[in-house]
Order: C-alpha cells, then structure tokens, then sequence
C-alpha cells in the first residue's frame, strides 16, 4: 500500500467520531448499514454522520451501494485488509520476537482447522426467542461437533413462551434453555469461543470488547417475533418463520467442511450464509 494512502486512512480514524462509524460498519461487515441505522446506534445527527461517511469514502475505507431508495454503508475490506498489513507485513525481517506479539490469526496463512469441537455464540437483544432458537438447534443439528450457547446484550430474564413452546412440540429439549447476559461468556473461564454470530440488528451494532481466540463472526440478522403484535395465528407465524430461517442457516454451517477450510475460506462461507437470506428476502 502507498505510504501516503496510508496516512490519509490513518488521519482519517484518528477522529472519535469516525472511528466509531468506522467499527460499526466493520462489525457488520460485509453487509451494509443505513445511515439512519448507523445515526440511531451512535447517536449522531444526520448532518454530523454525512460528514463522517464522506470523510471515511473519501479515503476508500468505505463504500456505498443504492439498493432501490435505500442506501447502504459498507467497509471497503480490501483496503481494510491492506491498512493491516501496512502496518505487520516486516516484523517478522529478523524479528519473531516481534511477530510472537501479534495475535494469530493476522499471521495465520492458508492452515486447516482440526477436527474438534466447536464453541458457538449466538447472540441478540434479549436471549429469548431467536438466540435460543438457534443454541437449541446447533446442538441437535450440530452431531457432537458443535456446542451452542446464547446470550443477550440486555437479557430479557426468561426465554419466550412461545419460543419454548415452540421447540417443546418439535421435540427438543427446553429444560436448560434460560435467558443469559452476555458478560457471562467474557470471563477468564468461559469457554472459548470459535465462532460468534449475532442474530438481530441491534446486537451486531453494539460495540463489544474482542473475544478471547479472536472467533470468526458473521451478522445472520433475523427479525424479532416477539415484536409481532397481530392476532395469536401471525404472532405463531412469526415465531415459526424465524426458528425456520435459522434451521436453514444452520443446517447449512454444520454442513461446512470444517476441517478443509482456512479461516478466511471459513469466514467468506459464514458470511454468505447470512447474506444469502438477503438474497431471498429472507430478513428485512
């Protein structure tokens, strides 16, 4: 990368306020965020945000994309990728006492995962309906590859009725289901995760501190049942529609060849799985 692109990029995050809209658009990476949405998470005015968006396109650290009357936000990764790189790619001339400083997967190349069980996080709101979908369904879908957890960035306390109703007359097992706050998972003795997705809009944007092992994540964004206020047959609809859109999902990850994949291979396949349900119309 060229020194002087480097130093725009880098003057260019080293304001608060961009940084923040920088991180969120990263956290929902690869997908795009309105600027509405970005505005309302950050608590930005909409003239403040156009500066900090043109600024931030300007350097090519974003981008935009019209989709109809919609216009979406989104983090250029390349050059991402390249600002990273600029600033690791010689520490290793002579110097691994450097390089065994940085964490390892800026350093990881092309290596294969083992086979082993994964960890996985889901998370969303309030851990009632669809984080608990999905913990339900990873661990019967998983096989014993895969252990599922759930959490909430603010717990609502107890899972849904009408989630639990729902997993009970398919079948699954609901006595251990419970509503958990996140920071339940971000002490020394959690259990590490390998991979973290959010479920819900809200969740992806909040800023949360690195993961210990540094996980793969991907938004797979699914709206909110327990928001349905309609009649008792649409509130039982959408419920029904959620747990089936990540009984998909799902199905598809544990379909992934684990143990073939690198990291970056692995991360492209997550990310399509939530970018596919776009694709359908699958989430708004």
């Amino acid at each position: 990368m060229d020194t002087n692109l480097a130093i725009t990029a880098f003057s260019v995050l080293g304001h608060a306020g961009r940084l923040s809209v920088f991180r969120l658009l990263m956290r929902h990476a690869p997908q795009g965020v309105r600027p509405t949405e970005i505005a309302e998470v950050l608590h930005l005015k909409q003239n403040t945000l156009s500066h900090y968006l043109s600024d931030l396109e300007r350097a090519g650290l974003i981008r935009s994309d019209r989709q109809g009357r919609s216009l979406f936000y989104s983090v250029d990764l390349a050059r991402a990728g390249q600002l990273v790189t600029f600033l690791v790619e010689d520490c290793c001339r002579g110097r691994p006492d450097i390089c065994a400083q940085l964490p390892a997967h800026l350093m990881a190349s092309s290596q294969g995962q083992e086979t082993r069980m994964f960890n996985v996080l889901f998370i969303c709101t309030s851990n009632s309906a669809r984080s608990i979908f999905a913990e339900a369904l990873l661990n019967d879908m998983g096989q014993g590859r895969f252990r599922a957890f759930s959490a909430g960035t603010t717990p609502r306390g107890t899972p849904h009725p009408r989630a639990i109703d729902l997993l009970s007359r398919a079948g699954f097992e609901t006595s251990d289901l419970r509503s958990k706050d996140l920071s339940e998972f971000e002490g020394a003795d959690a259990p590490q995760m390998d991979f973290v997705f959010t479920v819900c809009d809200r969740a992806a944007s909040e800023e949360c501190p690195p993961w210990p092992g540094h996980p793969l994540s991907a938004h797979w964004g699914i709206p909110d049942p327990v928001k349905e206020t309609g009649s008792e047959a649409e509130q039982a609809l959408a419920f029904a529609v959620a747990f089936d859109a990540l009984r998909r999902r799902i199905g598809a990850f544990v379909a992934l060849p684990m143990d073939a994949l690198d990291r970056i291979a692995l991360q492209k396949s997550i990310d399509e799985i939530g970018r596919a349900a776009q694709i359908t119309g699958e989430t708004t």
